[in-house]
């Protein structure tokens, strides 16, 4: 048995939503923090996250050590990217699995990417992220970024036993900086962290997920 609640987790879902109405920002005009590049899509929405949430990075940037920054990997999607990025992972899935019904899938597959019905990201208050010097050279901690529980052997998950000294150092120096400015982690990534989304608010046990669905950015004039 595990404590972990998995965004499949019917608890998840029965959340409300109390839209605030803040708007998705992009990070590349802000300039704040690093942006990697390996999940841009075409639309360069990974660009974006809600206002409020880049605020709270920001703070989490500034109680870590001096010469360790933030490196955003991907923050909003759109609900048809996340529904395809889940799509196709269970399809694998099922592959693996094939005497697996499809709650069985469903709920092996949110171990890795969101339903998309609940999925944080689609909300902009979602971020992937890890943590680099002041070169931009990311730091190790345990997997790559994105990594799946198949191919890391478990390793993605937060709290994974079989990482080294280093890596569980800074996964710490990360989840300190981000819980300090109200971020939630989702477990069995350690690069996922999220604010104002239905996972946060279950998991902060406030009566309601301040963002729902990120409305699109507006083009440019």
């Amino acid at each position: 048995m595990t404590d972990i609640i998995t965004l499949a987790d019917p608890r998840v879902a029965a959340v409300a939503q109390d839209e605030c109405g803040e708007p998705l920002v992009d990070l590349r005009e802000d300039g704040q923090l690093l942006l990697d590049s390996r999940q841009a899509d075409d639309e360069g929405s990974y660009a974006y996250l809600r206002a409020g949430a880049l605020q709270r990075l920001v703070r989490a940037q500034r109680l870590l050590p001096t010469g360790i920054r933030l490196l955003v990997v991907e923050g909003w999607r759109p609900p048809a990217l996340q529904r395809r990025y889940f799509e196709e992972y269970a399809a694998t899935l099922r592959r693996a699995h094939p005497d697996a019904g499809p709650e069985r899938i469903r709920e092996l597959a949110s171990a890795y990417i969101s339903p998309p019905e609940v999925a944080p990201h689609v909300s902009g208050g979602a971020v992937d992220l890890t943590l680099c010097d002041h070169t931009g050279r990311e730091l190790p901690l345990g997997t790559e970024v994105n990594a799946t529980p198949e191919e890391s052997e478990g390793a993605c998950r937060t709290h994974a036993p079989g990482i080294g000294a280093e890596a569980r150092e800074y996964r710490a120096l990360l989840g300190r900086a981000l819980t300090a400015t109200g971020f939630v982690n989702y477990p069995t990534e350690w690069w996922h962290w999220s604010y104002g989304d239905r996972y946060w608010a279950l998991l902060r046990r406030v009566p309601a997920a301040r963002y729902g669905p990120a409305d699109p950015p507006r083009p440019p004039d």
